[in-house]
C-alpha cells in the first residue's frame, strides 16, 4: 500500500465561510473588475464592490421571503452571472445552495427538491419553470419559485429579490454571515451517478475553502493579478463550482458563457488567459484543428506539425530538451499552425486545467507542444473536488498531479484511491449507510477509482474499481484505457467497451455527428446518416484506425477484437450520458443489448 501526505500551506478558521473573499475584495479592491457580463456587443464589468453590493441586496430579499439558516435553496440555471450572483446570496443569507442540472428532466427535478427538502428554488427559463411545477405536489417543502428571466409578471429573480428585501437591513444579511461557521452546510451537490438514484454530498463551507486556499498558491499561473477566464461548463457541477469560489477569491476577472457551442466567439472577443474544460472539450478542438486542415487541403502540413508539437513537449520532459532540427521544425509550425490555434483561443491562453476524466497523454503533448499548457486534476464532488494537480512546479504528463496540500492519498492493495484531508464532504444527505460505506472511521474516503502512485508522489488514474471487466478468461480490463483512445479519433464521438465474463473484449462506438459531413466529402461519398453508414467499409476501416491505436496501449489480451458502430449517440437527452459527460454504462448495456449480443453471436 503507497501512501503520499502534502502538508497543509493554509488552514481554514473556525468562523469562515465562502461569503468572505466577496466581502474582503469589496473593501479592499471596490473597483477591481470581478466579473464581465456582455450587454449588446460590449463587456461591461462588475466590480469587487458592485458584486458584493448585488449579493447582500439578494439575500436581503431572500431573508425578507422567510428563508432561514439551514435551509435549502435549489438553484436550476445554465451557466451565467446570475447563477453566480444567487449562489453567493444564498450563502450571504446562512442557507444552503442545492444546484439542479440545467438539463435535469422532471424526475430528476422532483427527486431533487424533494429529497433534500428544498424550501426554495430558483429557475431559469420556462421550460425549468415547467418542471418544477409540474412535480410541486411532490414536493411539499418547496414554498417560493423565482425565476430568473424577466416575464410579463416579474422583472427577473434579481430584480424580485431586491425589491423585496429593500425593507430588510444590511445588518440582518451581516447578523446571518456571522452566525456562519466553517462546519455549517455550503451546498448539497447531487451526484449525477451512472446508476442509480443521485445521492446529495453535503459539502461544508470548509471543505470548498480549504480546496481553494491550498490549491491557489500553487496555482499563480492562473489565478494571478489581470488574469481572466471564460467560465462555461454547468455550475451545478463541482469542478465549476470550484473554479467560481476560486477566480472570486483571486479577484480573477471572469466572464459566463450559457451555450458551449458559442465558444470560439467568446474566447476570440473575450480573450482569457487561462481556460478550464472537460477532456471532451480539448479533443474537439484538436478535432476540429485536424478537419478544417484536411478539407483545405494541408492535411499533411497538419500532420506533420501534430507529430513535431508531440516530439517537442516530450523532449521538454528529457535531459536537454529539443534538438536544433526539432527546434527549427517547430518554429515553422508555429508560424504555420500553432499560431491560429492560439489565436482562436483568444491569443492570450497559454495553460487550461482539465479535470472530469483523463485527458490522455499524446493530446497533453499536442497542446503542450503548440503552446497551451493543459494541466490535468482530480478528485470527485464528495472531495470539493479536487485532490490532486499538477503544477508547473510539479508536473509529470500523463499523471493528475501530487495531491494538494493538506490532502493525503493512498493506494490500497486492491488498486483503489482513498483519500483524506479537510476536503472529504461531511457525508451522503439522509443516508447513513452510504456514508458509511464510503468513509471509513479513521475518515479515508473511498473513491472507486483505481489508480497508481509513483515514487515521486504523482497520481495515474486507471479506471473505476466498479468498471473493471474481468473477461471468461480471468484478465482484467480497464476500460478507460482503451476507451479515451478510441475517442481521440476526429470521427469518434463516444465508445464503451465490453466484455464482462465474455471470452475477449469489444467495443460500442457513436459516430461523431459534427464530424461525418466533412468526412463524407473527403471520401467523396453523398450525405448520409450513420445508420445508414454502420456498414460502410471505408467508415469501419477510419473506426478500426482508432481500435488499433488504442490497443497498442495494451496486452493482446486486453485489446479490442471486435466493434459495433451504432446509429445513435450517447447524450443527456437519450439519458445515455451524466451531465458530466460520462457514460451510463449500465444504461447503454440496457438499450444496446442486441448489439453486445452480436458481437459474440
Amino acid at each position: 500500500m503507497r501512501e503520499v501526505t502534502v502538508p497543509p500551506v493554509a488552514t481554514v478558521s473556525d468562523d469562515a465561510n465562502l461569503t468572505d473573499p466577496v466581502w474582503d475584495n469589496a473593501e479592499r479592491f471596490p473597483d477591481h473588475p470581478q466579473f464581465a457580463v456582455k450587454v449588446g456587443n460590449e463587456w461591461r464589468d462588475v466590480t469587487c464592490a458592485q458584486f458584493r453590493d448585488q449579493v447582500r441586496a439578494v439575500a436581503r430579499g431572500l431573508i425578507a421571503a422567510g428563508i432561514e439558516p439551514g435551509q435549502r435553496v435549489g438553484l436550476m440555471s445554465h451557466t451565467r452571472y446570475e447563477w453566480t450572483l444567487i449562489d453567493y446570496a444564498i450563502w450571504a443569507a446562512g442557507a444552503v445552495t442545492v444546484p439542479i442540472y440545467e438539463t435535469s428532466s422532471p424526475d430528476q427535478v422532483e427527486w431533487i427538491l424533494s429529497d433534500s427538502g428544498a424550501v426554495a428554488c430558483v429557475v431559469e427559463t420556462d421550460t425549468h419553470l415547467r418542471h418544477v411545477l409540474s412535480v410541486r405536489g411532490a414536493t411539499p417543502d418547496l414554498r417560493h419559485i423565482w425565476q430568473i428571466a424577466p416575464t410579463d409578471s416579474s422583472p427577473g429573480a434579481v430584480a424580485e429579490l431586491t425589491d423585496l428585501g429593500a425593507a430588510v437591513s444590511d445588518a440582518a444579511v451581516e447578523e446571518r454571515r456571522a452566525a456562519l461557521t466553517a462546519e455549517n452546510l455550503a451546498t448539497m451537490i447531487y451526484t449525477s451517478g451512472t446508476t442509480g438514484r443521485p445521492k446529495g454530498c453535503m459539502i461544508t463551507h470548509r471543505n470548498l475553502a480549504t480546496d481553494i486556499a491550498n490549491a491557489l498558491p500553487g496555482l499563480s499561473e492562473f489565478f494571478r493579478p489581470g488574469a481572466q477566464t471564460v467560465l462555461f461548463l454547468p455550475l451545478a457541477h463541482s469542478f465549476a463550482r470550484l473554479i467560481q469560489a476560486g477566480v472570486v477569491a483571486a479577484r480573477v476577472r471572469t466572464a459566463h458563457l450559457d451555450d458551449p457551442k458559442k465558444l470560439v466567439d467568446v474566447v476570440q472577443d473575450f480573450r482569457p488567459t487561462f481556460m478550464l474544460a472537460v477532456p471532451r472539450v480539448f479533443e474537439k478542438v484538436f478535432n476540429s484543428a485536424q478537419q478544417k486542415a484536411h478539407a483545405d487541403g494541408k492535411g499533411k502540413i497538419f500532420e506533420a506539425a501534430a507529430r513535431t508539437a508531440i516530439a517537442y513537449s516530450e523532449a521538454m520532459d528529457r535531459p536537454g530538451g529539443a534538438g536544433l532540427g526539432l527546434r527549427l521544425r517547430h518554429a515553422l509550425f508555429d508560424r504555420l499552425v500553432y499560431g491560429k490555434i492560439r489565436a482562436a483561443l483568444g491569443g492570450r491562453c497559454t495553460a487550461a486545467i482539465s479535470g472530469g476524466a483523463p485527458l490522455g497523454v499524446r493530446l497533453g503533448h499536442f497542446f503542450r507542444g503548440v503552446g497551451l499548457t493543459v494541466y490535468e486534476g482530480y478528485g470527485l464532488t464528495e472531495t470539493s473536488p479536487a485532490a490532486a494537480v499538477n503544477l508547473s512546479t510539479a508536473f509529470r504528463m500523463g499523471t493528475v498531479g501530487r495531491p494538494l496540500p493538506g490532502v493525503s492519498i493512498r493506494v490500497a492493495d486492491d488498486g483503489e484511491v482513498l483519500i483524506k484531508g479537510d476536503i472529504v464532504f461531511r457525508g451522503y444527505w439522509r443516508n447513513d449507510a452510504a456514508t458509511a460505506e464510503a468513509i471509513s472511521p479513521d475518515g479515508w474516503f473511498a473513491t472507486g477509482d483505481l489508480g497508481e502512485l509513483d515514487e515521486d508522489g504523482f497520481l495515474t488514474i486507471t479506471g473505476r474499481k466498479k468498471e473493471l471487466i474481468v473477461t471468461a478468461g480471468g484478465k482484467n480490463v480497464a476500460p478507460a484505457v482503451l476507451e479515451d483512445r478510441v475517442r481521440a479519433h476526429p470521427l469518434v464521438s463516444q465508445c464503451m467497451v465490453v466484455g464482462d465474463g465474455k471470452p475477449f473484449v469489444a467495443a460500442l462506438v457513436t459516430i461523431d455527428e459534427e464530424a461525418l459531413p466533412a468526412w463524407l466529402a473527403a471520401n467523396n461519398k453523398p450525405a448520409a446518416t450513420v445508420s445508414a453508414l454502420r456498414e460502410d467499409p471505408d467508415l469501419r476501416a477510419a473506426i478500426q484506425e482508432a481500435i488499433d491505436e488504442a490497443n497498442r496501449a495494451v496486452s493482446t489480451a486486453e485489446s479490442i477484437r471486435k466493434f459495433r458502430i451504432l446509429p445513435g449517440d450517447f447524450t443527456e437527452a437519450n439519458g445515455m450520458l451524466t451531465p458530466s459527460l460520462k457514460v451510463k454504462r449500465g444504461i447503454v448495456a440496457r438499450e444496446y443489448a442486441d448489439e453486445i449480443a452480436a458481437l459474440y453471436g
